[in-house]
C-alpha cells in the first residue's frame, strides 16, 4: 500500500504522521531492551508534548544475531492471536550489552547491533554488525509512522474507529545496489526491488502476482534478513514507493519484525529458521518418481493398475502413487470415502498394488472443506466442527465445492474429529497426504470457534495449522521422520511441515520457467524441500514440454507427474515413441538418475534440515555469495552444494547459463569448464537433445553416487558394491558427509594426495586430471 504521492505529498485519502524524533530511551533491568519514545514532531518547548501522537519503539536483544524492532501507537490495543510458534525447539541464550556514547546508545545482540542517534530532535537508527565493519539498513527521517484511511481533519473523529482504518508502517533503507529476495513463493521476478507485495494467501496460479504460500520473511544480499511477525496481511513496497527504502505495513496498532544478520545468507537462514522452525527430515522414498491419476480424468482400479504396470514394463521406477481429487464422489469432497462404483474395495486393492511391487506407497488427496452434499457435512455443522458466520450460520459458499463449509481447527473437537478421519485413511493403506487448497479463508463476516483470534491473521495462519495436523497425525501413525505431505498453502513456520509444491501451472516454457521463480523464492525463506508438477498442470503439454519439465523435476528434491485434465504417463504424451530422445525412454533415465544420485542426495538433505537450507532448487546466492551475478541467476539453480542444474527452456535445445568461479564439469562426459563464465549462443554454445541439460558438478567435489540403472530411492548405498566415488578436480580440503537411507550419519570421506595419486579415506582412486569420472 503506498501512503504518498511521490516524495513531496500524502496520497489522496490518507493522513500520514511520522516519527520526528527520539525523545527519550529508557533501557530494560536485563539490558536486553530500549524503548524509544517518539513523537509525531520535534518538541522544542513543553506546549510541544500536547495534542500530538507519540509512537512508542522498543529494540530487543533476541538471540545471536537477531534483533527485534516494534512499533506501537496505542497500547491498549489488543493483540489478539494466532501467533506464530517462534523459536519451536527452544530459544537460545544471548548476551546483550547497551553502550552509550557521543555517537548514540547501542544495542547488541550476539554478532548485530542497533546504534539510537545522540542527536537531539532528530529521529535515526541504524543497524549494523557487532563489530561495526558491516553496514545493514536504517530507519531516518520520515520512515516510522501512522497513517489512517480516510484521511482525519482532527483527532476528533478517532474517537470512533469503526470506518477509519489504521496503519503502522516502517521504511528500512536500500543501499546502492541492494536486492531483496525472498517473501515465499513469488511467481515474478526474482529479485523483488521495483515490486508491491501483498502478503495474502490466494489461489492464483502461477501466473500472476499472487501466491499460494506467503512468507513474511525477506533476504537481502547485503548480509541480512527481516523477519515480520505478522500473520495478518502484510504490504510491502520494496523501492516501489520511495526507490531507496522497503516500506513494510500493516492494518492495526503495531507492527514487529525481526533484523536478522549473517553475515553469509546461509547464516541467514539458519537463524531465522531457528526463530521460525528447520523442517522436519523426510523419508527416503519421498525422493523417489511419484506418479499422479490427475486431476478430472476418468481413472479406476484398472486404470491405475494399467498405469503402474505400464511403467514397470518400461523399466522406469516409480515409489508413490496419487490419487486426486475423484477417489471420492463428486460434490462430497471432502468426506474421506472412496467412491464405491470405482474403489470398491479400495484396502484390498492398496494392498495388492504394495503387494505386487508396483508401488511402495500412497497417497490421497484432500482438503479441509465439506461439501454440503455429503453426510459428513451435517455431522460436521451439528458438532459445530465448521467456520461460522457471525449471525451463527455455518459459512458456505459454492466455490470449489457446492455449499462447502471450512474445517474450523480453533476447535479442538474439530481437530480430533478430522485426525480421525485420516486415521481411517491410514487404515486402507495410505501413507502420505497431499494437503490441497487452504488460500480461501474468509477474514469478515466470520467467528471461529476460538473467539479470541483475528480472522485477518487467521487468513494466512490457517495453512499453518492445517498442515501441523495432518504431519504430527502421519507423524503418531507412522513415526516421526516417515512423516510427508504434498501441501500447497504455506506461511512463516510452515517448513516445518515438508513438503511443499508449486500449484498450478500451464503446460508452458514460460510456466516452467516461472515455477522455477517461484522454487528459488520460497527456498531463500528456509523451504528445504519442494516439487512441482512435471508437464505442467493446466492444459496438454507436448512431447518437447513434457520431456524438458521431466528433466527439470526429476532433478528437484522431489518429483511428481500430475495434471488437470490429461495423464501424464510419457506413453500417452508421445504415441509411445519407444526412440533413445521418446518420452518414455528420457523420463526412465531421468528417474533412474535419480535413484541413482540418492547417497548425494539424501545426505545433503540431512545437511540442509540441520541449517535450514534448500536442497533443490537451491538459488545459487546461497553458495556463491560473494559473486554478483549469482544472485540474478533465476533460470538455473544448485542441487544442494555440489551440482549446478540449467534447465533447457526452449523448443530448439539451446541453453544459456552460469557458471561462477572455478573449474567445472559435465555430469555426462569429460568437459571441463572455466567460471567465472556466461556460456550460450556466443561461448561454448551447448545444444542439448532430450536425454541431457546442462549439469555441472563443483570443483573439489567427492560425488557419492549409486550404481548405473539404479531403480531404488530406499538402499543401503554405503556398502561398496551399491556405489560409486567420483571426484572433480580434488584438492587437499575436498570432503563429503555421507548418510545412510535413515538419515543417520555415516562417514565424513577425505582425499589426499599421495605421489601424484588421490586417495579417499585411503582408497586409491583412478583418477585424470580433467577427467569426469574416476572409479575406485
Amino acid at each position: 500500500m503506498k501512503f504518498r504521492d511521490g516524495m513531496w505529498l500524502v496520497a489522496e485519502g490518507k493522513r500520514v504522521e511520522y516519527a520526528e524524533e527520539i525523545y527519550s530511551i529508557d533501557q530494560s533491568q536485563d539490558g536486553k531492551k530500549l524503548s524509544l519514545l517518539c513523537p509525531t514532531m520535534q518538541v522544542r518547548s513543553r506546549g510541544d508534548t500536547l495534542n500530538r501522537p507519540t509512537m512508542t519503539i522498543e529494540l530487543e536483544a533476541v538471540s545471536d544475531g537477531i534483533l527485534s524492532v516494534e512499533v506501537t501507537h496505542w497500547h491498549g490495543a489488543v493483540n489478539k492471536p494466532p501467533y506464530f510458534d517462534l523459536f519451536p525447539d527452544g530459544k537460545p541464550s544471548i548476551d546483550a550489552t547497551v553502550k552509550k556514547s557521543d555517537a548514540g546508545t547501542t544495542l547488541t545482540s550476539g554478532s548485530v547491533a542497533a546504534t539510537v542517534t545522540a542527536e537531539p530532535h532528530t529521529f535515526d537508527i541504524r543497524f549494523h554488525s557487532a563489530d561495526g565493519t558491516h553496514k545493514l539498513t536504517s530507519l531516518l527521517h520520515r520512515s516510522v509512522g501512522l497513517a489512517y484511511s480516510p484521511a482525519t481533519s482532527t483527532p476528533m473523529q478517532t474517537a470512533d474507529m469503526r470506518d477509519i482504518q489504521h496503519y503502522i508502517l516502517t521504511q528500512t533503507t536500500l543501499g546502492v545496489g541492494e536486492q531483496v529476495y525472498g517473501l515465499g513463493e513469488r511467481f515474478g521476478a526474482f529479485n523483488k526491488v521495483g515490486q508491491s507485495i501483498s502478503l495474502w494467501n490466494a489461489d492464483g496460479g502461477t501466473s500472476s502476482e499472487q501466491a499460494y504460500k506467503n512468507v513474511s520473511f525477506w533476504l537481502s544480499n547485503r548480509g541480512y534478513g527481516v523477519f515480520i511477525d505478522a500473520p495478518e496481511k502484510v504490504e510491502l513496497e520494496v523501492g516501489s514507493e520511495r526507490s531507496c527504502r522497503v516500506q513494510t505495513s500493516v492494518e492495526g496498532q503495531r507492527l514487529k519484525w525481526y533484523i536478522i544478520y549473517g553475515p553469509s545468507p546461509k547464516e541467514v537462514l539458519s537463524k531465522y529458521t531457528t526463530l521460525t522452525g528447520k523442517p522436519n527430515k523426510v523419508p527416503a522414498w519421498s525422493f523417489g518418481l511419484w506418479l499422479s491419476t490427475s486431476f478430472t480424468t476418468e481413472y479406476d482400479e484398472k486404470t491405475v493398475n494399467g498405469f503402474l504396470e505400464g511403467m514397470r514394463e518400461r523399466d522406469i521406477p516409480l515409489q508413490v502413487f496419487h490419487y486426486d481429487c475423484f477417489w471420492m464422489r463428486g460434490f462430497h469432497w471432502c468426506d474421506f470415502e472412496f467412491m464405491s462404483s470405482h474403489f470398491p474395495d479400495p484396502k484390498g486393492q492398496i494392498t495388492r498394488l504394495k503387494e505386487s511391487g508396483l508401488v511402495t506407497k500412497v497417497c490421497v488427496w484432500i482438503n479441509s472443506y465439506v461439501g454440503q452434499a455429503s453426510p459428513v457435512f451435517k455431522e460436521a455443522a451439528e458438532k459445530g466442527y465448521l467456520l461460522k458466520r457471525k449471525n451463527g450460520d455455518v459459512f458456505q459458499w459454492d466455490l470449489w465445492q457446492a455449499g462447502m463449509g471450512i474445517v474450523d481447527f480453533t476447535n479442538p473437537e474439530a481437530c480430533k474429529w478430522f485426525v480421525g478421519c485420516l486415521n481411517k485413511l491410514f487404515d486402507t493403506g495410505v501413507d502420505s497426504i497431499k494437503t490441497d487448497f487452504g488460500e480461501r479463508i474468509p477474514s469478515k463476516d466470520v467467528q471461529w470457534h476460538d473467539p479470541n483470534v483475528d480472522p485477518a491473521k487467521m487468513h494466512n495462519y490457517y495453512a499453518f495449522i492445517y498442515n501441523k495436523l495432518v504431519f504430527e497425525a502421519l507423524q503418531e501413525r507412522y513415526g516421526k521422520d516417515e512423516a510427508v505431505l504434498f501441501a500447497r498453502a504455506a506461511c512463516a513456520g510452515t517448513q516445518r511441515f515438508p513438503l511443499q509444491w508449486g500449484g498450478d501451472c500451464e503446460s508452458t516454457f514460460e510456466a516452467m520457467a516461472e515455477s522455477l521463480r517461484g522454487g528459488l523464492s520460497l527456498g531463500l525463506c528456509g523451504f528445504s524441500f519442494w516439487s512441482v508438477d512435471i508437464g505442467g498442470f493446466e492444459g496438454y503439454p507436448d512431447a518437447t514440454i513434457y520431456k524438458r519439465w521431466v528433466q527439470f523435476g526429476l532433478l528437484c528434491s522431489h518429483s511428481r507427474l500430475h495434471g488437470s485434465n490429461s495423464y501424464r504417463v510419457p506413453w500417452l504424451i508421445d504415441n509411445d515413441d519407444k526412440s533413445e530422445e521418446g518420452a518414455t525412454a528420457v523420463l526412465r533415465k531421468f528417474s533412474q538418475l535419480k535413484c541413482r544420485l540418492m547417497p548425494y542426495l539424501y545426505s545433503e538433505a540431512m545437511e540442509a534440515i540441520k541449517h535450514g537450507w534448500p536442497v533443490s532448487v537451491r538459488a545459487m546466492c546461497l553458495e556463491f555469495p560473494e559473486d554478483r551475478t549469482a544472485w540474478l541467476c533465476d533460470q538455473q539453480f544448485m542441487l544442494g552444494s555440489r551440482i549446478l542444474v540449467a534447465p533447457v527452456f526452449s523448443e530448439t535445445g539451446e541453453v544459456e547459463f552460469y557458471l561462477p568461479a572455478g573449474k567445472w564439469t559435465s555430469f555426462w562426459d569429460d568437459t571441463v569448464l572455466q567460471g567465472p563464465m556466461w556460456y550460450g549462443p556466443s561461448v561454448h554454445k551447448e545444444k542439448h537433445g532430450f536425454t541431457t541439460l546442462p549439469v555441472y558438478v563443483r570443483e573439489g567435489s567427492i560425488l557419492v553416487l549409486g550404481k548405473e540403472a539404479e531403480q531404488r530411492t530406499v538402499y543401503d548405498w554405503t556398502k561398496p558394491e551399491n556405489h560409486e566415488v567420483r571426484l572433480y578436480e580434488p584438492n587437499e580440503s575436498s570432503s563429503v558427509v555421507l548418510y545412510d537411507a535413515d538419515g543417520k550419519q555415516v562417514t565424513t570421506l577425505n582425499t589426499a594426495e599421495e605421489h601424484g595419486t588421490w586417495r579417499v579415506d585411503g582408497m586409491e582412486v583412478r583418477f585424470r586430471r580433467g577427467s569426469r569420472i574416476q572409479n575406485y
